[in-house]
């Protein structure tokens, strides 16, 4: 009896909750496995996705959200040994499960926090309210893999946004690992999508497109790239968020910077009844 071969797994795209090849057909070696190289119309399909998923995802309550958040920690902490397996320290995988907790609470609270009545003089009610932006482009931090990745996406999916993720070129199996627990975490297609390969192609791509709302820096290294893709962004008035410090520490208390700076605050006016 000859030798079983093993089936070599193919690191796919994530994309409206699918897992296509590259449009390309390209691809890369990454600890022996393939891994899709996204190209320029992959990235443009990934917005398409992210933009169809908006009106759903941000008319969600915030209580469903918070539970689609906990599902995803719920279904990370099963797969931990997984994501050490693929090299990911296991306080790392711990860490962003607590990450993905902590995000989940706050689904429904941030309103409160960010929005509430404004004391106005007349028989009215005056009500800020805080509001997803759209469609957000996020380049990931190369390390931590994983937990710098949950925390570019958590925060702005938790508050309505839906978002692309141009993850990590040498570093993209913890990105495509997380998709796989992403679509299985009752996360409607759309609202994540997450692609592989060279960041220089798919990241101008998305800061010059016109359908993106904000773009998120934070895993961008080279400051000249990064100045080009806040030139582009400037295109369309994208809300952008700068680099990341080299020096950084993610397993720092989040805050609610991230979750804020990609609301807008909706203001209304409403006569109080007699």
């Amino acid at each position: 009896m000859s030798e079983r071969v093993a089936v070599r797994k193919t690191y796919k795209l994530f994309i409206g909750g699918k897992f296509p090849r590259s449009e390309s057909g390209r691809s890369y070696l990454v600890q022996s496995s393939n891994v899709s190289l996204a190209s320029r119309k992959d990235a443009r399909d990934a917005v398409v996705a992210a933009r169809a998923a908006v009106k759903g995802w941000a008319g969600a309550t915030a209580y469903n959200r918070g539970q689609i958040l906990y599902r995803a920690a719920e279904m990370l902490e099963g797969r931990r040994e997984q994501f050490v397996a693929l090299g990911i320290p296991g306080d790392e995988v711990d860490a962003a499960v607590d990450r993905w907790v902590w995000y989940a609470g706050w689904a429904d609270k941030l309103a409160q926090v960010y929005g509430g009545a404004n004391p106005v003089a007349g028989p009215y009610f005056n009500i800020s309210a805080p509001e997803p932006t759209g469609v957000v482009a996020a380049v990931a931090p190369e390390r931590p893999a994983l937990l710098g990745l949950v925390s570019v996406i958590a925060p702005a999916i938790v508050t309505g946004n839906t978002v692309v993720v141009a993850a990590s070129a040498t570093e993209p199996l913890a990105a495509v690992t997380l998709a796989e627990v992403l679509a299985t975490s009752d996360l409607p297609g759309g609202v994540v999508n997450i692609l592989t390969g060279a960041i220089t192609e798919t990241a101008p791509t998305l800061a010059a497109h016109m359908d993106v709302n904000a773009i998120d820096l934070t895993g961008v290294t080279d400051a000249a790239l990064a100045t080009d893709l806040e030139v582009k962004a400037a295109e369309n008035l994208k809300r952008v968020l700068r680099p990341a410090p080299a020096d950084h520490d993610w397993s720092v208390d989040p805050g609610l910077d991230r979750m804020t700076a990609l609301l807008e605050t909706k203001t209304v006016w409403h006569p109080k009844g007699v």
